[in-house]
């Protein structure tokens, strides 16, 4: 077992206990930890696509997102899909539109004010992290992983794919599997879960990797089945008396190995599920198909790492609630969601940089975007701002950026229309044509105080729309596998289109 699994176990007991001492303890009634809401959904679709479905009741939304309803609503939705149609054409699809998937679930929590600010696909493995607006500015070091376990490793088909990220001074790591299938595969989905294990490793300073994390959401079709030598109408039979049911799910696979055998997410915890089996039904049904035994495949399980590193300010997660959805009727499968409560350090601010307030944005100049950079922030290598609209869904949908360090040459794009995920634009960023700049010397750089001032031009063919607001993002990209931070966001500014003398004039956003 790692050092990291040896310190996730000893939290088995509980997730909440820690001895202080009198000045920590008097530091936590001074400061309490703040509670945020997850909510985990994992459901393997079948190759089928979200045709003439809600995801309201999936995603446990109410048809007001205005009043008390808002309140209740989670910070953080991951939304984990397996067999996702990755079917040659469809892959190709992918590189110019997104998931039909993604592209729904999108549409219907921007209603809600959530943005999509991470995607991975695996061939049939989908990960969609969305977190709510007030949130995006404080999302650290994300950054997506994938392992192949499929045909030993050579084939995505099987295996798992996570995104994880810093929030609030907390790391938490997210990650959807799907295992080796069948009954009698035991032995490979245990396997599978060791090398998801040895091959997942992220470029995170901390958090190098799964177990490092303080909080870890581990979900997805296990596929782990039952124990014993019933039959399929034997299993049937006896879940419709529900004082089976507890016996039944003692034999289940996955409680096996992780409470009893302790061969596989040992250091995981899961409340037993109260619900019905959720593999496999007749599709379009809510009745079993005899062909394979009912099985518990599709679950959601969690850790919180007890070495927290704030002294006096114990970590802490609570399931609470944990069910599947027999409504949705597509697949063989039934989707399974949990709503979990977390707690995050308060006040936690990490150095950034500071946007001057912009004003107008002027169509068809050169814009100058000035910004204050605290002692501590460390530039990356590939950092950039973006300029996004104000209602933007997804930190995919940018509509034009500029790197920092890289300003020296003209080597920005001017939009976006097809992008459908999001990733650092790198050192030689797709493009429709090149920008002009007047000013050869784009960057300019003024030490004030304790604090640095930067100004940097935006070209003057960036293609905004006259009247509508617009914001400034700023990301930083250490160029390590796609690890990217949001350092700062502006308040909102307006684009309009230049009047008077046809020639260019330089404005300064400020």
């Amino acid at each position: 077992m790692s050092k990291t699994e040896t310190a996730t176990t000893a939290a088995k007991a509980t997730t909440s206990t820690s001895t202080t001492t009198p000045k920590a303890a008097e530091t936590n009634a001074r400061q309490q930890l703040e509670t945020y809401r997850v909510y985990v959904v994992t459901w393997n679709v079948g190759s089928r696509f979200p045709d003439n479905i809600s995801l309201r009741q999936l995603l446990g939304l109410h048809d007001d997102a205005s009043g008390d309803a808002a309140d209740y609503l989670p910070d953080i939705y991951a939304i984990g899909l397996q067999e996702v149609n990755a079917q040659p054409q469809q892959q190709v699809l992918g590189l110019f539109k997104e998931d039909p998937w993604t592209h729904k679930a999108k549409k219907l929590l921007r209603f809600y004010d959530y943005v999509a600010v991470k995607t991975e696909q695996m061939q049939g493995l989908l990960l969609t992290m969305f977190v709510r607006r007030p949130h995006v500015e404080h999302i650290k070091d994300m950054e997506a992983e994938f392992t192949r376990t499929g045909f030993g490793g050579i084939w995505g088909n099987k295996g798992a794919v996570s995104v994880r990220f810093t929030l609030y001074g907390c790391g938490l790591s997210f990650v959807v599997a799907h295992l080796a299938a069948h009954d009698h595969q035991l032995d490979e989905r245990i396997e599978d879960y060791k090398q998801i294990l040895e091959n997942h490793h992220y470029h995170v300073k901390r958090y190098r990797e799964i177990y490092d994390h303080d909080y870890v959401f581990w979900f997805g079709d296990l596929n782990f089945r039952l124990q014993g030598t019933d039959t399929s109408a034997e299993v049937r039979e006896a879940l419709r008396d529900d004082r089976l049911h507890d016996a039944l799910i003692k034999r289940d696979q996955l409680f096996e190995v992780r409470e009893k055998t302790q061969q596989a997410f040992q250091v995981m915890h899961e409340r037993l599920p109260a619900f019905p089996p959720t593999f496999k039904f007749k599709e379009g049904t809510s009745e079993y198909d005899l062909k394979r035994r009912p099985a518990w495949t599709d679950r959601i399980m969690y850790a919180v790492q007890p070495l927290n590193r704030q002294p006096g300010m114990q970590l802490a997660i609570e399931q609470c609630s944990y069910k599947s959805h027999p409504a949705y009727s597509i697949s063989d499968h039934k989707p399974v969601t949990s709503d979990f409560t977390i707690k995050l350090y308060p006040n936690y601010r990490e150095p950034g940089v500071q946007f001057t307030p912009p004003s107008v944005w002027r169509m068809g100049n050169e814009n100058t975007v000035e910004y204050r950079k605290q002692p501590e922030f460390e530039e990356g290598p590939n950092d950039w701002i973006a300029i996004y609209a104000t209602d933007y869904a997804s930190l995919a949908d940018y509509v034009a950026y500029e790197y920092v360090n890289q300003a020296e040459s003209p080597t920005s794009s001017d939009s976006n229309p097809d992008r459908d995920h999001f990733e650092t634009p790198g050192p030689t960023p797709r493009r429709t044509r090149r920008h002009q700049h007047r000013n050869q010397q784009r960057l300019r750089r003024q030490q004030e105080a304790n604090e640095e001032l930067v100004r940097l031009d935006f070209a003057d063919d960036i293609d905004l729309r006259h009247g509508e607001q617009y914001l400034l993002v700023y990301f930083r990209s250490t160029g390590l596998r796609g690890v990217t931070s949001i350092a700062g966001i502006s308040s909102t500014f307006v684009a309009e289109k230049r009047s008077g003398s046809p020639h260019r004039t330089e404005y300064h956003v400020d």
